[in-house]
């Protein structure tokens, strides 16, 4: 079993890595709007989507940014959502040829609290999912999806949310406990400064998941990078806020 991909348009590469328990359906519409200028690859990480017969023989941020570099030709811009932004991070701090420019979206170096990092969830909090996940699996992940709207967004993001995760099957519960550990341990505070990639940082101002102290952190130790707060959006500004996602990223990808 090897990792699902597809690839659309010609031009310059990007590669869209998606977030916890969902798969590179998500970037549906992104994908549309940047094969007409772009060359873009959307994989379905490990244990996720159409690859989720396909575990590596470690579920870590540098891993699953090998796994999807495999599939790549040479160089690309390499947007990470949530989760996807560790493998982003990952790639460019391992691999910095790999990697030409560098979009965080709803990302974070650090996903629980600790005594010198409080723009995160409290381990407790994240432990009290995972506990949930093995008692009550359809609920849990009802609750994850509803977190990541913000106060007043449209109905439909959830909806859209709802319809990804599950349109290829239920994510198996081994690929999501392991996500969950990965976001547990993962901390690359310290891997930020020497990752002088051009970056893109995208954060929605009311995401709930990961709050926004988190993108601006990412912001000022990242050498080349420019954050931009997305009004009014929660934890997935592409679904939310499209247009405006698009402008900003075009922008940036272009220029």
């Amino acid at each position: 079993m090897t990792l699902y991909y597809e690839q659309h348009g010609q031009g310059p590469d990007v590669v869209l890595v998606h977030g916890w328990a969902q798969h590179g359906g998500i970037w549906t519409d992104v994908a549309r709007a940047l094969s007409a200028d772009f060359r873009v690859t959307v994989p379905d990480l490990p244990g996720h989507g159409r690859s989720r017969d396909f575990l590596p023989r470690e579920f870590t941020a540098d891993i699953l940014s090998e796994e999807v570099r495999r599939v790549l030709s040479g160089p690309a811009i390499w947007i990470g959502w949530s989760l996807g932004g560790f493998v982003a991070l990952a790639a460019a701090q391992r691999d910095p040829q790999a990697v030409a420019k560098l979009v965080l979206v709803g990302a974070t170096p650090k996903y629980v609290q600790s005594a010198d990092w409080p723009h995160a969830m409290p381990l407790a909090v994240l432990e009290q999912f995972a506990l949930n996940l093995e008692q009550d699996y359809a609920a849990t992940l009802d609750r994850f999806l509803s977190l990541q709207m913000a106060a007043g967004e449209d109905r439909g993001v959830l909806r859209r949310l709802r319809d990804e995760m599950f349109r290829h099957g239920e994510p198996p519960a081994a690929a999501l406990h392991e996500g969950l550990r990965l976001l547990r341990e993962e901390d690359r505070r310290a891997a930020l400064p020497g990752i002088a990639v051009p970056t893109l940082v995208v954060h929605g101002e009311r995401d709930r998941i990961v709050p926004v102290g988190a993108a601006r952190f990412l912001a000022t130790q990242l050498p080349n990078a420019q954050l931009e707060l997305v009004p009014d959006a929660g934890h997935a500004p592409f679904l939310s806020h499209s247009l405006y996602f698009l402008e900003k990223l075009k922008d940036f990808m272009h220029g």
